[in-house]
């Protein structure tokens, strides 16, 4: 039974505090540990295998190693059966969230005949699109200058997709279509250049510039399948808005320029997902993927600009499915756009008031940009995966902080939001993979795998201060290598993990309460300069498997602990299970004298 409870224990959830905290008063009674081993009343048996089949194979929608993280990025992708591959695969180890990676808005030149140039050259994407025999560029300016001679196409935009859309993404249909070439399909978007799609669709009234946007999509929507896989294993899934073009001279800023075509084509996405999926559970939300980096300037980066103008066409076409965004972070002290977690807390504030529902900011650890250490470690050398990044150096000389001191200022900066009235959350994005690696994961590029031991520890640092944590990303970086993260995690999901450590009294006996997943039956272990100490929960404490005062689903356990004898000094706090598998990650605290 042991293990069955244990399946329920994986979840995620913030508790804004700072790194100590001491909580006075007495906590409200709780079972003992002996009595906690009992299933709860809540509790629901771990599903039975409920196999299916179809041309794909057979596969089954139970989760088998449900892990902290839980939700992934994934990749399009052409092959039907690679879609149903990963949704099984994530759900196996307790994904209830993909996030697909999106495509870009693009302006693009022509030639004289009407046919698409990609630098320079005719792009072999759209050179097959024809209506008639004539080039679908020239084609939708002959039809406009039928109804008014004076107006016509300034400005010429291309978008592909692996999606497919329904009527509802026409506006005006004497003017857009549908345009089918042997197997690829065409949609032709036809709006005035400022973006605000009239809606009498009077082209004759007035001459007037347009702008084209001519779709490159998939003969059968991808979309449509990912939610009904979605409807299969209970997943929801996050399709990504069209990303905007980047501004020429600096490439990390969207163009503000393409602001009105950019939400033309939002709003026309959304209004054929508001028809076409309206009331689909599966369906959570948006992803906006243009990243940005939070910086105490970001408030007048012109991104913002986009992010608000597309934000408002979601809430106006999908008013129930939030936003999530995902930028990055950088703590390093080396360069001059390396940011404080002061500065980054100010980011936060900043994109929050654009409408976004969820920030999911990249721990940014893959990337080598910030470091994971506790505050008496800031002396140590860093981790030899991070020196191609920051060099032979310490932590304290690398980073401005630790990935934890960037969470816990987010945490406090979306309670400040909160109480200003901004319906906002936030995530951890754990990226699963290193700055290099002597075996890349993507054909394109140098970063390799990383192991289930520093993803514990990235749990470890963000999970006390978010509410949900994804991870960039499931195609490639966690089933890459030999043994594959997906291998690791499935071998040793039922490890404890802590994620915050508090001193609370229990009647009259000092005591501390562990945080985190996989904590039931366990054993903490306390180790301090001068003692150590193991506490079985079970034979001395309480372990709450439903915790009034928590988010949904974080476990706690309680065991007494004098913290005099450790007083002004780092104590280290894990957990080790019945089965013996120790935390990867203790947790440091320290209480003042």
């Amino acid at each position: 039974m042991r293990w069955l409870i244990v399946l329920l224990g994986v979840a995620i959830l913030a508790v804004v505090a700072a790194v100590v905290v001491v909580l006075p008063g007495d906590p409200p009674e709780k079972v003992s540990g002996k009595a906690a081993g009992a299933p709860s009343k809540t509790a629901t048996p771990t599903p039975s295998a409920s196999a299916f089949t179809d041309p794909c194979g057979t596969f089954d929608n139970v989760t088998r190693a449900p892990y902290a993280i839980t939700g992934y990025w994934i990749t399009p992708s052409t092959n039907h059966c690679t879609w149903r591959k990963q949704m099984q695969q994530v759900h196996a180890v307790g994904g209830d969230t993909v996030i697909r990676i999106g495509y870009g808005l693009q302006p693009r030149q022509t030639d004289g005949y009407g046919k698409i140039l990609k630098e320079g050259e005719l792009d072999p994407r759209y050179e097959p699109c024809e209506e008639d025999g004539v080039p679908c560029v020239k084609a939708a300016e002959n039809d406009l200058k039928k109804l008014n001679p004076d107006s016509r196409i300034a400005e010429t935009y291309v978008y592909r997709t692996d999606e497919s859309y329904g009527d509802d993404v026409f506006r005006c249909e004497q003017m857009e279509r549908r345009i089918r070439v042997g197997k690829q399909v065409f949609f032709r978007l036809i709006a005035p250049a400022d973006g605000s799609d009239s809606a009498s669709c009077d082209f004759a009234e007035q001459d007037r510039d347009y702008h084209l946007i001519l779709i490159s999509a998939a003969p059968d929507d991808s979309l449509t399948e990912l939610l009904g896989l979605g409807d299969q294993f209970q997943v929801k899934v996050f399709p990504a808005l069209p990303l905007a073009p980047r501004d020429r001279d600096n490439s990390t800023r969207a163009d503000p320029k393409h602001i009105g075509t950019l939400t033309t084509l939002t709003r026309r996405i959304l209004q054929d997902y508001g028809v076409r999926f309206a009331g689909r559970e599966s369906l959570g939300g948006v992803y906006q993927p243009f990243e940005v980096q939070m910086g105490r300037t970001l408030a007048k980066n012109p991104t913002l600009g986009v992010y608000a103008g597309q934000h408002d066409i979601v809430e106006q076409e999908l008013p129930d499915k939030p936003i999530l965004i995902s930028p990055y972070l950088d703590a390093r002290k080396r360069v001059g756009f390396g940011q404080t977690p002061k500065d980054v807390a100010e980011a936060f504030k900043a994109l929050a008031k654009t409408g976004v529902g969820i920030i999911a900011p990249q721990d940014s650890r893959g990337t080598g940009k910030v470091g994971l250490f506790w505050p008496d470690e800031r002396d140590q050398e860093v981790d030899e995966r991070l020196r191609p990044i920051v060099g032979e150096a310490t932590y304290g000389t690398a980073y401005h902080g630790s990935t934890r001191d960037y969470y816990r200022e987010m945490a406090a900066a979306r309670e400040q939001m909160i109480d200003a009235d901004y319906d906002v959350e936030l995530w951890a994005n754990v990226e699963a993979f290193e700055p290099s690696g002597t075996e890349p994961c993507q054909p394109q590029g140098t970063r390799g795998k990383t192991d289930k031991k520093r993803l514990d520890a990235a749990v470890a640092m963000t999970g006390r201060y978010v509410s949900k944590i994804v991870s960039y990303m499931w195609s490639d970086y966690m089933t890459c290598g030999s043994p594959s993260l997906e291998d690791e995690i499935t071998k040793d999901y039922a490890r404890p993990i802590a994620v915050d450590a508090i001193r609370r009294g229990r009647d009259i006996q000092d005591g501390i309460e562990v945080r985190g997943f996989n904590l039931e039956h366990g054993t903490v272990t306390l180790t301090w300069e001068g003692g150590s100490k193991e506490l079985s929960v079970d034979a001395t404490g309480w372990y709450d498997d439903d915790p009034l005062d928590l988010p949904d689903r974080m476990k706690t356990a309680w065991v007494p602990f004098d913290w005099t004898q450790a007083a002004g000094g780092w104590v280290k706090v894990g957990v080790r299970s019945p089965d013996g598998l120790l935390t990867h990650e203790p947790l440091h605290v320290r209480i003042p004298t």
